[in-house]
């Protein structure tokens, strides 16, 4: 292969290239397709589109409503809604007599399919290898290169473009004490993006212990649970949390997940932003109140013919450090935080639902390190339309490069939300075309969350007269 890689694009810039296809780029790639001026191309290393595969677990639900799809929010007319998802499968009136406002992730998950597979201008087994910025042309060079079936290298390629929307999702993050056991081979030490994979082997073992006071361990437990012989579950379910605790799920908690709190967070100070950061952890990463009552309520079944089930739940506690025992199992060194007081755990395997970690933007973005702007703690500048804050050689030259689920340092907690997916996308097609193509909503939330803020209120509709009929006219 040449060192530089030919020009296999047309010479000319596109005006959008997205990184990664996972939910956002797809919400983005969606609202993008009607807009027939707009040239965008969307690279995706993957072979196809998938979901969180290991966490498709049977009943499992996507926690927003089936309205937070890749489009509605922003343009409920699309041809990508769930909605004519369900019509073109022949679906609606089963879906309408289930009476389901939160859809299983299972179709959630084909739902995206669909709108993958039938979408133009997505490219799979594109795996992008570098970006730059040319000076003498005022745009980005994107290098690319082709792998196929195998994921073998099968061609290189290139494209310019004056806008990049970065979109490469999270990676499992695995705490620094239980690394060692994950890296080494046949430890029955797994991360919940992994659980279906290994779910049979989980189901074998002796002993199971999950680590995680979330969503995806209270759902991985509950798994577990309902699978194992009654007296006999040997389960134990371990969080950091002080408490296995809900999600916030009022009415006006949910009003954190609008534009509204994503303005009122960006214009906060970082110290602030950053504090806040670290105590609004049960506005996502909570349980599902349904899945709290599924537990008990299994739980409390066992219990109808005398004894106690063989499961233990403990929240406030952290591991301090791991080993393995022989082969075979594994002895977790555990702390509670509240007590003081420490302990040592045998398992024969561990499912860790320790949640996940933005992609860093570092080895994407190293051709562009000395444009970027950063806060004090190093991190990406992002301003309020989700652009990095680049220096004025590069964003005077109207190029910029947005990012989807990499901002929740400057955005907040909506960041990774399903539901802020399809108005952030407008947000950024709106500011790459100039043209208010998708328009969106001047208020979205009762509550004002700043004393300087003055909440809008958009004026009264007028309802027009309507003229009386007169009978034999």
């Amino acid at each position: 292969m040449s060192p530089h890689p030919p020009h296999l694009e047309p010479d000319a810039p596109r005006d959008l290239v997205g990184i990664g296809i996972g939910p956002f780029n797809l919400s983005l790639a969606a609202l993008a397709q009607p807009l027939t001026a707009l040239d965008a191309v969307f690279y995706e290393q993957r072979p196809a589109f998938d979901w969180h595969p290991g966490l498709l677990i049977e009943g499992a639900t996507v926690q927003v409503p089936f309205l937070a799809d890749l489009v509605t929010l922003a343009d409920p007319a699309s041809d990508w809604t769930f909605l004519n998802y369900l019509k073109a499968r022949e679906r609606l009136f089963p879906f309408y007599f289930a009476e389901r406002f939160h859809i299983q992730r299972a179709e959630y998950d084909a739902y995206c399919r669909w709108v993958a597979e039938n979408l133009p201008g997505l490219h799979f087994r594109h795996q992008v290898d570098a970006v730059r910025f040319n000076p003498e042309r005022d745009v980005f060079e994107v290098d690319f290169t082709q792998l196929d079936s195998d994921g073998e290298a099968e061609a290189l390629g290139r494209t310019y473009t004056k806008n990049i929307v970065l979109g490469i999702g999270t990676e499992p993050y695995v705490p620094e004490p239980l690394k060692p056991l994950v890296e080494a081979p046949g430890v029955p030490v797994i991360h919940a993006a992994d659980y279906l994979d290994h779910r049979r082997s989980l189901l074998a073992a002796e002993h199971v212990t999950v680590v995680g006071s979330g969503q995806s361990g209270a759902e991985v437990f509950l798994d577990l649970l309902r699978h194992r012989p009654a007296g006999r579950e040997q389960l134990h379910w371990l969080g950091r949390t002080e408490a296995f605790a809900p999600m916030e799920y009022s009415k006006l908690g949910l009003e954190h997940f609008t534009p509204d709190y994503t303005r009122y967070f960006h214009a906060l100070s970082e110290s602030v932003r950053d504090r806040l950061g670290t105590t609004q952890w049960q506005l996502h990463r909570g349980i599902g109140a349904d899945t709290i009552a599924a537990i008990h309520d299994e739980l409390y079944r066992r219990t109808l013919h005398g004894g106690w089930p063989d499961a233990v739940l403990t929240p406030g506690v952290r591991v301090r450090t791991a080993g393995r025992i022989a082969t075979t199992k594994v002895e977790l060194h555990l702390e509670h935080i509240q007590q003081g007081s420490r302990s040592r755990l045998t398992t024969d395997a561990v499912v860790l639902a320790t949640g996940y970690r933005e992609r860093p933007l570092d080895r994407i973005l190293a051709g562009l390190d000395p444009y970027l702007r950063r806060d004090s703690r190093e991190r990406p500048r992002v301003d309020e339309q989700f652009r990095l804050v680049l220096d004025p050689s590069v964003s005077g030259a109207d190029c910029h490069v947005y990012v989807q689920n990499a901002e929740r340092h400057t955005h907040g907690v909506g960041a990774p939300d399903l539901g802020l997916a399809a108005w952030r996308s407008a947000t950024i097609l709106n500011t790459v075309t100039g043209k208010d193509a998708y328009p969106l909503p001047a208020r979205t939330a009762f509550t004002s969350f700043g004393l300087e803020q003055r909440p809008q209120i958009p004026p009264a509709r007028t309802t027009p007269a309507l003229t009386p009929l007169v009978e034999g006219r």
